[in-house]
């Protein structure tokens, strides 16, 4: 069975994609892009190189990015795995830092020179700065507390200075050769002496500060993430105005030398310009979604609304019109969240999961309302309420499907061990269920009494996995770049639709890609699947 792509894109940057199979079943399918597409996966630290230009860092697209801020557009500067970037700093020679969270490592560039790593095996490598003599520090936060100094020539081990600070994250020297920045479980902004190792308080009363930065003028400028706020504050007195209400989920700021303020937006992915004297903020670059992973679809009537784990946020999309909502996103004041990688959607439920920290979390679908939070599981990448109440869950760190029932899931039996990749799970009939095997390449149908039947072997990484009206699975079968139909009577494996933005390269010796492509089915038999290469939602429709 051979097929063709062929698309063609118009003047309102919709792509319109037409998958022809030969065979005596084909069927024309049409590809749309639901919802358009945005620069980075989800987007942290910035930096301003002498000339002027803007740099920003993103760790789940494992990329580093310079942002041309007159045309609102970003092109990859230092492409994965090296390119891993949650934050950025410059010497005063010009060189460029920047920090793998996910890998641990430290690298650093001069000019267009060649990369040189230094540091590693620092797990959650956060924040780093340079002193103007050229010395460069370092801290851990989220995954480690504590502060470094590293070498960089990279010959040296990094020297540990102080711990258990309260998350210093973004930081920068003051121009009292002192280094400033927030500890983001405090609440506070403070001050450390790096040659004594001592910590003093500057400032407090926030709810999550993220990152402070200097302007000319000696203000430090501060962003407080839950809030949305940027802030000013007087480094000598701790005074502190608040100068622009923005959104939550703010990370980091960067300012130039004429005291532009940038701000980044993790939700928004996106970049914005504050204007530090009435507050009034432009936005640079922004996309209608972060790093969309798995997806859950529900049919009202005629109406399909897709359910969106973004990774920092939570939202829906008009399955006809492409409209998204957003119930939550992440560190928002009063809001509950956790990194959202994987949903599905039935009845009044949406559930989330996310590998990152081991969570599952249930949703009343209508009010956006948290109903449950489970923790402490080992890198969920699925869940389904069954109908008695219970919770299903894909560990994949165990291999295991799991049930979860009792007061907030807290009685946890193995349904099945041994599963190569257990990905995309989806609920058949008699209490069965079908999920996916990445590892191993399988789709399988798992009973209720943990009886396992292969359906589908040979496939390419199959993640995401929908069962349609007609009782047909859909699965992305994301190492192929398609999406496939199965039947789950015979293993009958159909090409949908081929050569798709499906796939995005994970972090060095993590999982081969670190979010899962979701496909959802409406009850008129529409597909849709996100796409984490360009953080869209696309729909496929029969011709």
């Amino acid at each position: 069975m051979t097929s063709r792509l062929a698309c063609s894109t118009t003047v309102a940057a919709i792509i319109f994609c037409t998958t022809t199979i030969s065979g005596a079943s084909a069927q024309t399918y049409e590809v749309t892009q639901l919802v358009p597409g945005s620069a980075f996966h989800g987007v942290h630290g910035l930096g301003i190189d002498k000339s002027g230009r803007l740099f920003a860092g993103s760790v789940a697209g494992a990329a580093l990015y310079e942002v041309d801020r007159a045309n609102g557009t970003a092109k990859i500067a230092i492409p994965t795995p090296e390119g891993m970037a949650d934050d950025i700093a410059f010497a005063p020679d010009g060189t460029m830092a920047w920090t793998g969270f996910l890998t641990g490592d430290l690298y650093a560039r001069k000019g267009d020179g060649p990369i040189k790593k230094l540091a590693s095996g620092l797990s959650g490598i956060n924040s780093l700065a340079y002193r103007k003599d050229g010395r460069l520090y370092a801290t851990t936060v989220f995954l480690g507390d504590a502060l470094y100094e590293i070498d960089v020539e990279g010959v040296k081990p990094p020297r540990k200075i102080m711990e258990k600070m309260g998350g210093l994250n973004g930081f920068e020297f003051g121009p009292d050769d002192m280094l400033y920045g927030p500890l983001w479980f405090k609440g506070q902004v403070a001050k450390v002496d790096v040659d004594k190792a001592e910590l003093t308080v500057v400032a407090d009363g926030f709810k999550v500060p993220a990152a402070v930065n200097f302007d000319s003028k000696g203000n430090l400028w501060v962003v407080d993430t839950a809030l949305g706020q940027l802030v000013r504050v007087d480094p000598k007195s701790g005074t502190k105005k608040m100068v622009a209400q923005l959104k939550p989920s703010l990370d980091n700021l960067a300012i130039d030398d004429k005291d532009h303020i940038f701000v980044s937006n993790m939700a928004d992915n996106g970049i914005q310009e504050v204007d530090p004297e009435t507050g009034a903020a432009k936005q640079v670059i922004s996309g209608k979604l972060a790093l969309p992973g798995g997806i859950g679809v529900v049919s009202d009537g005629d109406k399909d609304t897709i359910y969106v784990a973004d990774v920092f946020a939570y939202r829906t999309v008009d399955g006809t019109t492409g409209e998204v909502s957003e119930p939550a996103r992440m560190h928002a004041d009063g809001v509950t969240l956790e990194y959202p990688m994987s949903a599905t959607a039935k009845g009044n439920d949406v559930l989330l999961s996310s590998w990152f920290t081991g969570t599952v979390q249930v949703i009343d679908r209508k009010t956006g309302k948290t109903t449950e939070m489970l923790h402490d599981f080992k890198a969920p990448h699925d869940a389904i309420r069954l109908s008695d109440g219970s919770i299903l869950v894909n560990e994949l760190g165990s291999k295991s499907l799991i049930r979860a029932s009792g007061e907030h899931g807290k009685d946890r039996t193995v349904v099945i061990g041994g599963l190569e990749g257990p990905v995309g799970l989806v609920a058949g009939s008699g209490g069965a269920v079908y999920l996916t095997e990445a590892f191993s390449g399988q789709v399988s149908k798992v009973e209720s009494n943990g009886e396992k039947t292969v359906v589908a072997k040979d496939l390419k990484m199959p993640e995401g996995i929908a069962l349609a009206p007609d009782g047909k699975l859909v699965v992305a079968e994301v190492g192929a770049k398609r999406i496939v139909q199965i039947d789950p009577a015979n293993g009958t494996v159909t090409e949908i639709a081929a050569n798709l933005p499906i796939g995005l390269a994970g972090a060095p010796g993590g999982l081969p890609t670190n979010i899962p492509t979701g496909v959802g089915v409406g009850a008129s038999g529409v597909i849709y699947f996100s796409s984490d290469i360009e953080n869209a939602i696309y729909k496929i429709t029969k011709k």
